[in-house]
């Protein structure tokens, strides 16, 4: 919108307008007097440019309507600018833009009276259309300019937005930058993005679960990356009250694993551990679910699997070895003894624990025992290489899921 049609047309508008002219300021400055009267929140003696600046935009907007009333040609984009810079200006400074829509339509009303008073002192007389008239195209006047006050705050609010959302972009690809960065890097670009160095950090690995997976809805102090090739969150103190359940409500539609919380530096490291765990949950080797449907997987949780997996070639070397006789029994039973012997070395080679653990009969669990005394021997209950038995089960199990219930029912 670049001009502004006032739709009125009468004989002698542009001498009236004339006469009307000097009396301007002194309209403008009833008016915002008035408007200072009714809007407290445009008081501020502290910055007395403030208040020049109401009566300065009053002043403006009434001397174009005199010019639009004498000359309906006249160009209005210089006063459309002007209130799209005001616009702009509230929103520069966080405020929202209903307290000058109310001081336009106080502005309105006052100038309105104020000139037709003057007008009758000049001894200008119109009839009731004339000034029913007048009064209508102030008010609709004053309501493009409100027009051009949203415009520019919604163009500027965009801009802003646009500008913060670029700087936390570059915050988040600083934080999970290798090396680590500087400290006082971080402050100088968290400071550009508005956002407040937290304690600790973590961050999320995320993948879409289908094409119709939409943007997350998050809090904004969270970081988003989903501008980078594997989208990724960065989450400010993510051991604080509610914030897992906050992911887990607002992540509908991805696959998440969150890495375990470290100090901002760190935020790489808590990264690389979360993409870890998500990649071993696509491979079968971590359930998904183990903390609920939809819930982001704790990495931190799976940290023997995680580890171990960064290493297969090695582990497998170990599982060869270490459980070469558990690997020469048949199919359906390696599962159920692997299963037995790592809740054997969990709890003391109880039977009665296992058995509680393994939610089966004592006497099973016995038999069991006598089974892997045969296939291991003496060496079962060794302590010297226990932990590499422990992760070399674990590391089996993870990789060799439990066979169907029909070939276990085949073997006995």
């Amino acid at each position: 919108m670049r001009r502004i049609d006032l739709g009125l047309s009468f004989a002698g508008s542009a001498r009236l307008a004339g006469a009307l002219r000097p009396q301007v300021p002194a309209v403008a400055g009833e008016a915002a007097r008035r408007i200072e009267k009714r809007l407290p929140e445009f008081v501020r003696p502290h910055d007395p440019r403030y208040a020049r600046g109401l009566e300065t935009a009053v002043e403006c907007a009434i001397g174009h309507f005199l010019d639009l009333l004498a000359d309906p040609g006249v160009s209005s984009a210089d006063v459309l600018d002007f209130w799209r810079r005001v616009g702009a200006g509230e929103a520069g400074e966080g405020r929202t833009l209903d307290s000058w829509h109310t001081a336009i339509r106080i502005g309105a009303g006052v100038a309105v009276e104020e000139l037709t008073e003057r007008a009758g002192r000049l001894g200008y007389r119109a009839d009731a259309s004339t000034m029913a008239g007048i009064t209508h195209a102030m008010f609709d006047y004053m309501n493009q300019l409100a027009a051009a006050v949203s415009e520019g705050h919604a163009d500027a609010a965009a801009r802003a937005a646009g500008s913060q959302q670029d700087h936390r972009r570059r915050l988040l690809d600083l934080l999970l930058d290798e090396p680590a960065p500087a400290a006082r890097d971080l402050r100088e670009a968290a400071g550009e993005a508005s956002w407040p160095l937290p304690r600790t950090v973590a961050a999320v690995a995320l993948r879409e679960c289908g094409p119709e997976t939409r943007r997350p809805s998050l809090p904004p102090d969270v970081l988003l990356g989903l501008h980078r090739a594997e989208p990724c969150l960065v989450v400010p103190d993510p051991e604080g009250p509610g914030r897992a359940r906050l992911l887990e409500r607002r992540l509908d539609g991805w696959t998440a694993a969150i890495g375990p919380a470290v100090e901002l530096t760190g935020a790489a490291r808590s990264l690389r551990w979360a993409r870890d765990a998500l990649d071993l949950a696509d491979e079968g080797l971590i359930d998904r679910d183990a903390a609920g449907p939809g819930a982001p997987i704790a990495a931190e949780l799976h940290m023997p699997i995680i580890v171990m997996m960064r290493e297969r070639d090695l582990v497998e070397k170990v599982i060869e070895r270490r459980l070469a006789p558990l690997l020469a029994a048949r199919p359906a039973q390696r599962h159920r003894l692997a299963e037995t012997l790592l809740a054997s070395l969990e709890c003391g080679f109880n039977a009665t624990a296992v058995s509680g653990h393994l939610h089966v009969h004592p006497q099973t669990v016995r038999y069991r025992f006598r089974q892997l005394e045969e296939l291991f021997g003496d060496t079962i209950q060794a302590t010297s290489d226990r932990l590499e038995l422990h992760m070399a089960l674990r590391a089996w199990l993870a990789l060799n899921p439990e066979p169907p219930a029909r070939e276990q029912l085949r073997y006995g």
